[in-house]
């Protein structure tokens, strides 16, 4: 395999343990907190997961081991979109491994989970271990996005356990993965299958967040390598001097990726999902919001400008948000037939019917490209795809009408032209950061810790992240604690509540302090390459967003 010579310099970084994990696995003790409820729902969630529901917290600590010696044979999956760092977690279950007993194995699935249940793995070694040390990306193993929802798969895994006298699986996913992570354990529990399943906090989103996951791995690198280049944006803006630039970046729903980036970059706008929901903003309130901006800018002689826009935005706008609710039903029940119409008459007739009255205006009202984005082929939980959605075009448009409003009633004399980007790709796969190298491996070691001693349905845990590396703390969590109730696909499901920005935290507090300063002045700041080379004050931090909601002031 071909190797760039910075890939090269990384395969010679060793991730940092925590101190207390580097005394190896045989000098590391278990203790237990107290039993645990479900974040909301608890009845509904007890009741659906009877043999795993409330179970204690786990912490470990200096001490000798009491956990029992015998082979672990294990198998891992990566699940999901890319998050950099997975290699480095698959890296740390490894060495642990290793280190425990060389007669252990570690059999990694590939493909996702479509690879445990059609058997597609291969026994991972040392030689290819080493090979993906510290890189981005899921390619040693791949990914997938097959769900683990049906009794009819589990019976397969565990079959496929039984072939390989498994004892355990680590399942390295965001929060949908590991639902499924707690569904497969629950299933293993009642039908008395000796496989222990364990999950890891993987996401660029930030969303898989809560007092026991400070941060779901991949989202430092992801928000580091997009806040490099809004300053290479912003920077350019400020020396051309004639664009606005619309800069869309992934997230899913919720805008903790965007609160990151701006706080990194001070963009004139930054709009938040979760603010222009509370406030009930609608589509021209949120375009007379930037338009105040362009106006004050260009009355100062500044022509350009930096907005931020959260991939799930439109679904935040509540006039959009009840339309796609309703299209969302509307396509669970009746996806195949709409599908099958042969003309846009014919659909818009469908929808017509199908939708309210105050939905299907709303629709009307929206360009003909992003009506036909909201009906393309929803994700696997039946949801529209926001990321296909160009949410930074139908606002600079909107926008841009706002204006020749205000420059007919003579309010506004600059010039507006617009540029267009989607940041999302570029940050899933990057290298990762020292702080995700560290991080990560440190799950994947936490993770056997888990498995060696005896545990089932749990999250692996660090927390004490915003302090330094050796006073990181190892533990675990029972996924069903993180867990509620969600509509999906017209039904409820069981899922790990998504951590959605809160308005009342330090982060946006700051963020809002400062924010109608950064709309009319030019206060970009351009963070350069920063993931793992220079100062380690610089390199080795974290996010400022943990950093602000750990601060004592």
């Amino acid at each position: 395999m071909d190797i760039s010579p910075l890939q090269k310099a990384r395969y010679g970084y060793s991730p940092k343990l925590p101190k207390m994990l580097r005394v190896g696995v045989r000098g590391i003790a278990v203790t237990e907190g107290d039993r645990t409820e479900a974040a909301s729902d608890k009845e509904k969630i007890a009741a659906l997961f009877p043999n795993t529901y409330g179970m204690k917290e786990v912490y470990f600590k200096d001490g000798d081991s009491t956990a029992e010696r015998k082979k672990h044979v294990v198998g891992v999956i990566l699940s999901g979109g890319q998050a950099p760092g997975g290699h480095n977690v698959i890296a740390g279950l490894y060495d642990a491994l290793k280190e425990d007993s060389e007669e252990n194995v570690l059999l990694g699935f590939k493909g996702g989970p479509s690879g445990l249940v059609e058997d597609n793995y291969i026994t991972l070694n040392a030689e290819t271990i080493n090979k993906y040390r510290n890189t981005g990306g899921f390619d040693m193993i791949g990914s997938g996005r097959t769900k683990l929802e049906k009794e009819e798969q589990f019976r397969v895994v565990a079959e496929v356990a039984r072939k390989h006298d498994m004892d355990a699986i680590v399942i390295i996913g965001g929060d949908d993965s590991n639902t499924n992570a707690a569904v497969l354990a629950e299933y293993f529990k009642a039908n008395s299958v000796p496989v222990q399943v364990i999950g890891c906090p993987k996401t660029i989103d930030g969303d898989l967040k809560n007092e026991d996951i400070e941060i779901s791995f991949g989202f430092d690198t992801a928000t580091k390598t997009y806040s490099e280049l809004i300053g290479n944006v912003a920077r350019d803006a400020n020396s051309a001097k004639k664009y606005w630039h619309f800069i869309k970046l992934m997230g899913r729903s919720a805008s903790h990726i965007a609160l990151e980036c701006a706080l990194q970059t001070h963009p004139n706008i930054c709009l938040i999902s979760e603010e222009v929901e509370q406030k009930s903003m609608g589509l021209n309130a949120i375009a007379d919001y930037i338009a105040d901006s362009v106006v004050a800018r260009a009355a100062l002689g500044y022509n350009f400008g930096i907005v931020i826009v959260p991939e799930g935005l439109i679904e935040f706008v509540p006039e959009v948000k009840k339309l796609i609710a309703e299209i969302n039903e509307t396509l669970a029940k009746h996806g195949e037939r709409f599908t099958k119409l042969p003309t846009w008459d014919e659909k818009l007739g469908f929808l017509t019917a199908a939708l309210s009255v105050e939905s299907m205006k709303v629709f009307n009202l929206l360009p003909m490209d992003i009506q036909e984005q909201l009906l393309m082929d929803r994700d696997p939980h039946g949801n529209v795809q926001v990321s296909r959605i160009e949410t930074e075009k139908l606002l600079s448009t909107i926008v841009r009408n706002r204006l020749s409003q205000r420059k007919q009633e003579g309010k506004y004399s600059g010039t507006f032209s617009p540029m267009h980007h989607f940041f999302g790709y570029e940050g899933r796969a990057a290298f990762p950061s020292n702080f995700d190298a560290d991080y990560c491996y440190s799950l994947g070691y936490t993770a056997f810790l888990l498995i060696s001693y005896g545990y089932t349905g749990y999250l692996s845990s660090i927390r004490a992240l915003d302090k330094g590396v050796d006073e990181w703390k190892a533990g675990g969590m029972p996924i069903t604690k993180m867990m509620d109730i969600e509509r999906r696909g017209g039904q409820d499901k069981p899922v790990i509540r998504k951590a959605l920005v809160d308005l009342n935290g330090k982060p946006f507090k700051y963020f809002e302090k400062h924010r109608e300063k950064w709309s009319r002045e030019t206060c970009y700041l351009n963070p350069g390459a920063v993931q793992y080379f220079g100062p380690a004050e610089i390199a080795d931090s974290t996010t400022i967003t943990l950093m602000l909601e750990k601060s004592e002031n």
